[in-house]
């Protein structure tokens, strides 16, 4: 079995900026050969683009969806692949919404996002269509539209890598990543009618200082508690988040585009399952009853490395032995937008 601990990861690491877009695409049958020539293309995009704007930290991150990555590499498989679970609490649920191809795009200024969104989806012209397509900013003191910090606990430099890089448990997949994302929506009416106290117990920290309420009088149902997952020797699972809020005026659509990388995908289905299913079951996260998640989707971030050369399905079985677990299928589209008219 081939060992990928040398490999180089994706921009998985890079700070958060002040301005980010997230595509979402399906891929239609028949053209997986094409989509494999323009992965290999992502790397030098990103220099062409970057190399007019050396300060403004351009970086795209590519995740493949299940299905997709059957149909383009075959086996062997990431351990932790497969079609984001659908969960349907008491009173919530996380949809499932499909997707083959996730760019989660990065840099300081919105307009080199866009130069090197224009670019992409123009290699994929006819390749497809764009199901989602959300344009991300910063809102003051790194807070989102509910008026709270968001990343707070996110982990930095060595407790970042561990947090979100795949280690020797899949050596052949060794410095990849899992991606979920959710495009969540507010009630900020709803929302702006509570009190700050009522906001604080909700979220489980101070709003205007950012410090964790203490365990005693920390509410259970607040999303801090039932974001907070313990291993067996007690320490805490580490996620690492790049949220960003996301919104309309005109349409009164106000949200947080949640998208968060691990080199397990279990720590955050569990976190989403305490948050809709419930800790214990029927105790759901309060801040459901404000923010509804309208996608859901779980990726596969390769090592930079794969992507500038990724292998055929017959390359990737003449390397490894490993057998690859069942999959299942993904829904394919929401229906927003034909690649067909995309700009080069």
């Amino acid at each position: 079995m081939v060992d990928n601990g040398g490999a180089e990861p994706q921009a998985i690491l890079s700070p958060l900026t002040e301005a980010a877009m997230f595509l979402v695409l399906t891929i239609s049958p028949g053209y997986e050969d094409e989509v494999r020539d323009v992965l290999s293309d992502v790397s030098g995009l990103v220099r062409s683009v970057g190399f007019r704007s050396p300060n403004g930290g351009l970086c795209c991150v590519v995740g493949l969806g299940s299905e997709l990555w059957e149909r383009v590499f075959g086996s062997p498989r990431p351990a932790g692949l497969h079609p984001f679970i659908e969960l349907n609490g008491p009173r919530h649920t996380a949809v499932a919404t499909g997707g083959d191809l996730l760019l989660h795009l990065r840099a300081h200024r919105f307009d080199l996002c866009f130069e090197l969104a224009e670019r992409l989806l123009g290699r994929l012209r006819g390749f497809g269509q764009v199901v989602d397509e959300v344009y991300g900013f910063k809102f003051f003191d790194e807070r989102d539209l509910l008026g709270f910090v968001d990343g707070t606990e996110n982990p930095t430099g060595a407790a970042a890598a561990a947090a979100a890089l795949i280690g020797d448990e899949d050596p052949v997949f060794a410095n990849g990543s899992y991606v979920i994302v959710q495009k969540y929506v507010h009630d900020l009416k709803s929302w702006d009618a509570l009190s700050v106290e009522e906001q604080e117990r909700a979220i489980g920290r101070s709003k205007l200082e950012d410090i964790e309420m203490a365990d005693a009088i920390k509410p259970p149902n607040s999303h801090v508690a039932l974001n907070t997952i313990i291993d067996e020797s007690g320490e805490q699972r580490q996620i690492l988040r790049f949220n960003m809020p996301f919104g309309s005026v005109g349409a009164e659509e106000f949200g947080t585009y949640y998208i968060a990388y691990a080199r397990s995908p279990d720590v955050i289905e569990q976190m989403l399952k305490n948050m809709f299913i419930g800790q214990p079951p029927g105790n759901t996260d309060r801040i459901l009853d404000f923010s509804t998640p309208v996608t859901g989707n779980l990726y596969f971030v390769p090592t930079a490395d794969f992507l500038d050369d990724p292998p055929s399905p017959g390359e990737m079985s003449s390397e490894s032995t490993a057998e690859a677990p069942a999959t299942g299928c993904e829904d394919g589209s929401l229906g927003i937008g034909s690649l067909k008219g995309a700009t080069k």
